[in-house]
């Protein structure tokens, strides 16, 4: 594998601005006079004030006191009791993500994220971060887990470090657009802490990544790849990582991603607490977590189980007439927004310019636009100025965009794994969507592997204009889309052996004529 890229003809995502984005401190409080480095936000040390002559003083001013400490115990009891009533369905009166101590900085920033009481994911992973714990999470995609990880962090970075060694916190990601999502997540659950986080990844030029870390950022959200390139040139060292985070980690475990992974963790101290995250953990690489993590904290929520805010359906179709069915769901009046994916990027590119000849605002993610193509496919369609995103697989990670109504897998994904990634970019934070599979005959035993992993029959919708048996259509975009599994534009020529049998359509021979 070439380790100088990040995981790249996968179609590995966007960057805000530039390309790069550059550690910018956010606003933070100024310090009070006399303030240790080491203090933290949590509630037991929160900032003195002048009228409150019960409270603890702080170190360094005037006579040392020994720091107030919520006793461990009653703590947890607490978390774990307001934990049971999330499971038990069961309305709460805890007061949201206070029960955590997080910090005056932190929760406001947390409420005016629009968040009020923690997610289960949340809820199960948040306090063992804060204990110091490994973490093993496995839920699914679009339960919040990334502010599991990201709101304990912050609390950590809160309470000082050594001095001069950065970055404290380095998370790992498979692709650009999830690095993307976690370094926003980062600033915005962070603005008020002062804490500086920044992206690295490849598709865009090394030196600004270069010039930001020296800004000393405290969080670097990396795809490995890039990040083995920096270190190798000497622009960032990880010595003073207290906490690694492996975001998404069956698609980093898997056997093209693990050399650089474990390459990147040869660099970090011994001593460090590893958070370990992911949609999907397949049982066969459930053993290599071993290397990374040490009697980890098991955080498991149904991740098998579909998200119950999705309505799964399968759609009998022709492959000539998929492009007709899509333009029939796109005017339903229960269509918002959706985001339409394709095996091949060659099929994703002419089928959003289809559909934006039918009058429709679509557009491509897929791994031969540009970074600042990318950048504006993305923002466009978060903001709304694109109702349809048809992208390739590997944008099904890292893609966080409310209000996604429906996705709809135009060509069936590869695997189950896939499939949920896929599913999961609807029906997020609760709300409801529509995952539509647009199947063949071809297609059917692939379906019985996701069943299988979803644990329940998909139900089948057949629309007589459009079943299995009829045909017309889009039959160019089939023929030069890739309509077969594994077929590339431009075919193979058939044949069990002989010249040309399974070869590329050119010329054969040592040398051309003239030569």
């Amino acid at each position: 594998m070439n380790q100088s890229h990040d995981g790249s003809d996968q179609d590995t995502g966007q960057s805000f601005g530039a390309g790069v984005s550059q550690p910018s401190r956010t606003k933070s409080k100024k310090k009070p006079r006399g303030k240790s480095a080491g203090n933290s936000d949590s509630k037991p040390r929160g900032p003195r004030r002048r009228d409150s002559a019960e409270r603890p003083r702080r170190r360094g001013q005037g006579a040392p006191a020994a720091p107030v400490a919520v006793a461990p115990e009653p703590k947890r009891a607490l978390v774990e009791d307001y934990v049971s009533k999330l499971n038990d369905e069961t309305e709460t009166t805890a007061a949201g993500f206070e029960v955590f101590d997080l910090g005056k900085r932190i929760n406001r920033a947390i409420a005016e994220a629009g968040y009020k009481n923690p997610r289960p994911s949340q809820a199960e992973s948040i306090q063992p971060i804060l204990d110091g714990c490994d973490i093993l999470g496995l839920a699914q995609t679009g339960t919040g887990k990334t502010a599991a990880f990201v709101l304990p962090i912050l609390h950590r970075l809160l309470k000082g470090g050594r001095p001069g060694i950065f970055p404290r916190v380095l998370v790992i990601s498979p692709t650009r657009e999830l690095t993307n999502q976690i370094h926003g997540e980062v600033e915005a659950l962070g603005k008020y802490t002062g804490v500086k986080s920044m992206t690295v990844f490849g598709g865009v030029g090394v030196n600004p990544q270069m010039r930001a870390l020296r800004n000393k950022p405290d969080v670097v959200v990396a795809c490995p790849g890039r990040l083995l390139d920096l270190i190798s040139r000497g622009s960032v060292r990880l010595s003073g990582v207290e906490v690694l985070v492996l975001d998404e980690a069956d698609h980093m475990f898997d056997m093209g991603f693990l050399p650089d992974v474990r390459k990147v963790i040869s660099y970090l101290p011994k001593r460090r607490q590893n958070l370990l995250f992911s949609a999907t953990m397949p049982k066969e690489i459930h053993h290599l977590t071993k290397e990374v993590l040490t009697d980890p904290v098991g955080v498991e929520l149904n991740h098998q189980a579909p998200v119950e805010t999705i309505e799964h359906k399968l759609y009998p179709v022709h492959p000539t007439r998929k492009g007709d069915l899509l333009q029939r769901m796109v005017c339903e009046e229960d269509f918002r927004s959706a985001i339409v994916f394709t095996r091949t990027k060659y099929r994703a590119k002419n089928l959003a310019k289809k559909l934006g000849r039918d009058g429709h605002r679509a557009v491509a993610l897929q791994g031969n636009m540009s970074q600042p193509q990318r950048d504006r496919a993305m923002a466009g369609f978060k903001d709304g100025t694109f109702e349809i995103l048809v992208a390739t697989d590997i944008a099904a990670r890292g893609i966080d965009v409310a209000g996604v109504s429906h996705v709809i897998n135009f060509d069936i994904p590869g695997t189950p794994e896939a499939y949920m990634h896929r599913i999961g970019r609807t029906g997020r934070s609760e709300q409801e969507g529509k995952a539509c599979t647009y199947v063949t005959k071809e297609d059917f035993s692939q379906i019985k592997a996701i069943e299988k992993k979803l644990g329940v029959a998909i139900p089948r919708v057949k629309l007589e204009d459009f079943a299995v048996g009829s045909k017309g259509g889009d039959a160019e975009l089939v023929r030069k889309g890739g309509g077969g599994q594994g077929r590339r534009p431009g075919g193979f020529k058939p044949g069990k052996g002989g010249q040309g049998a399974g070869q590329p359509n050119k010329r054969r021979g040592g040398h051309r004529r003239g030569r």
